[in-house]
């Protein structure tokens, strides 16, 4: 099973993004745990885990209003 990460703009949609693939659930989250502020910087707004085509949960990278 394969695990990758997809992204998407602050209206939804799709938006490009490193292709990456990795073995298990723990590389994919230490992996975007690291790069998250590269993406967040691009343009990226929420990600989504997906084991194959299954999403496994969805997160914001937007920082939290106080």
């Amino acid at each position: 099973m394969a695990w990758s990460w997809r992204y998407e703009g602050a209206d939804g949609t799709a938006v490009e993004g490193p292709v990456e693939s990795f073995g298990s659930q723990a590389d994919a989250e230490s992996w975007i745990g690291q790069t998250w502020r590269e993406l967040a910087a691009s343009g990226v707004t929420s990600v989504a885990l997906v084991e194959d085509d299954r999403v496994e949960y969805r997160m914001s990278l937007l920082p939290t209003a106080e």
